[in-house]
């Protein structure tokens, strides 16, 4: 899970590659909780928060 300091530090491009790559790692562990569930289910909900962290400061990048 990245903390709000470390994706502050990140580049936007960076940002951009980081987004993607947790939406594919969120989406790859959906389907294997799908189909069996997973030893850890808060796994889903920390990549899903850090993938909200990651959109927010997108967004706010944006905005300025």
């Amino acid at each position: 899970m990245m903390k709000q300091s470390e994706i502050k530090e990140l580049s936007t491009v960076e940002l951009q590659g980081k987004l993607e790559e947790l939406k594919k790692s969120y989406a790859e562990l959906q389907m294997t909780h799908a189909i069996q569930p997973l030893d850890n289910p808060l796994q889903l909900r920390a990549i899903r928060r850090s993938v909200a962290r990651v959109a927010t400061e997108l967004t706010k990048r944006a905005i300025q």
